[in-house]
């Protein structure tokens, strides 16, 4: 036999995509032997919590429609019976294989079940084409599907796809197919059956967490890792490839047992969550983040004849337009004492009068060394020497913000559909709305972060980035 006797061709809907957290909404089996349909059976599932607005758009199943059906203690032992000695066949089918296993686990029941993808079987079978998603399959093979999104609509293509690779394909060629089809992926220790595959093929910000369980509401729920990908999916599966062997991907394979995640419209939304979370949690293996709370620039002080020539004046949290005569911005004396080394080189600077070398009679090491033009040794002027600073300093000044006012980035993920508005003004992140029509009540007020400064730099450097930006409407009177 080119495929196995027993099929069950099975799709769930659900709460939404995460195996453990979310529950099942709607169920669909098919049962085939010997390429004969031997049995359909569908029933909604109560899952006994509501079901979000997305989903209900997505699917059409609503918090009514499923108030009166049972539950999935009900319906188990059909479900069991109806799967018993079968393979089970969905698509992405790890997805749906972790939810039913997920769900007789809540009920402390095993299941267990050899499992076959579709997916995976369009690809082995369809190698010339890129997509293989069930909308793809629908419109490249003609199936009918009666109703996208519902579990025996999708189920019912799913069987007319395997009926159209039988009559299509040689048997050794389908056995072939079949076989890689159900080659089961590497399943980290730990995790929950399916998590993986829940993981939308999207841009965001992932979590992987050292407890299996979220904590109750109010208590910290601190990860031990934070990342960003441009697909979640991804770059998650890369954290957990089997060659990760040593090193940080090795750690967090055998630590991590809960794998959060948020989505997002792109690239950018993803920067900022990814850089909010990482310096508010502070997870352990991410690279620890530089103090920047106390970020500070630095005043000259005017007719100052001794060190120190400079003031230290905090900028975390204030407004960058009403800066004033100040330079640089700076985490702590470390960036600071690099900063002026620099300058000292190529202005021929005193590093004592800069603060940088102790001492108050005779000339600098760096006179010595003739890199000091000597004002330590009367080689010139105060006067003179601090004119060169000044211009060294001038070159520090936060970058002039290039437009007139706050300025507005919109994303859209083509996949998901979500979609982001991000405000920004004088190198500040003013906030971001989901929906066009809530980008006025932005608050205006700006706080300069030193760790968004330096993101927007590097972003709007990119002149495509920069040219994508429109300006965001003045709030009305």
């Amino acid at each position: 036999m080119s495929l196995p006797r027993r099929l069950a061709f099975i799709d769930v809907e659900s709460t939404g995509a995460h195996p453990v957290r979310d529950r099942i909404t709607e169920i669909a089996i098919l049962r085939v032997e010997d390429g004969v349909l031997v049995d359909r059976w569908e029933s909604l599932v109560d899952p006994e919590a509501p079901i979000p607005p997305l989903i209900q758009q997505i699917t059409g199943i609503t918090d009514e429609m499923v108030a009166g059906a049972p539950r999935f203690e009900a319906l188990a032992d059909h479900v069991r019976s109806l799967l018993a000695d079968c393979v089970f066949v969905a698509h992405n089918a790890r997805f749906d294989f972790g939810f039913i296993k997920n769900a007789f686990s809540r009920l402390g029941q095993p299941f267990d079940a050899h499992v076959l993808c579709t997916v995976k079987l369009s690809r082995a079978l369809f190698p010339e084409h890129h997509r293989h998603g069930l909308d793809a399959l629908i419109e490249r093979h003609g199936l009918q599907c009666g109703a996208r999104h519902r579990a025996m609509g999708d189920t019912e293509a799913l069987w007319q796809f395997v009926q159209m690779a039988q009559a299509r394909f040689a048997p050794d060629a389908l056995l072939r197919a079949a076989e890689r089809a159900m080659k089961a992926p590497a399943s980290p220790p730990g995790l929950p059956e399916g998590l993986l595959e829940a993981i939308p093929d999207v841009p965001g910000v992932y979590f992987l967490h050292a407890e299996p369980e979220a904590p109750p509401p109010g208590r910290s729920d601190r990860p031990l890792f934070i990342g960003r990908a441009a697909s979640l999916r991804a770059r998650v599966r890369e954290h957990f490839a089997g060659n990760t062997r040593k090193g940080k991907d090795a750690e967090l394979r055998e630590r991590t047992r809960r794998v959060e995640w948020i989505e997002t419209a792109g690239e950018l939304g993803s920067l900022l969550l990814e850089a909010e979370r990482v310096k508010r949690l502070r997870p352990p293996c991410n690279r620890a983040p530089e103090e920047g709370e106390d970020a500070f620039a630095l005043r000259f002080i005017d007719n100052r004849r001794r060190p120190p020539i400079y003031e230290r004046v905090p900028v975390a949290g204030t407004d960058p337009a009403a800066w004033a005569d100040l330079h640089g911005v700076f985490r702590n004396r470390r960036e600071v004492d690099n900063r002026l080394r620099e300058l000292a080189l190529l202005y021929r600077l005193c590093p004592r009068r800069l603060g940088l070398e102790s001492g108050t009679t005779g000339a600098c090491s760096a006179f010595q060394a003739r890199r000091c033009a000597g004002v330590c040794a009367r080689r010139e002027t105060v006067a003179e020497h601090d004119a060169r600073l000044r211009g060294g300093l001038a070159s520090l000044g936060v970058k002039p913000w290039p437009w007139p006012g706050a300025v507005v980035v919109a994303e859209r993920d083509p996949h998901s559909g979500c979609e982001a508005w991000h405000v920004f003004d004088q190198w500040c992140h003013l906030g971001s709305v989901d929906r066009r029509e809530d980008l006025q009540a932005v608050d205006r007020g700006r706080r300069f972060d030193v760790d968004t400064w330096r993101l927007l730099g590097r972003w709007f450097g990119v002149p495509a980035h920069a040219a994508a930006v429109e300006p965001l409407a003045p709030a009305p009177s």
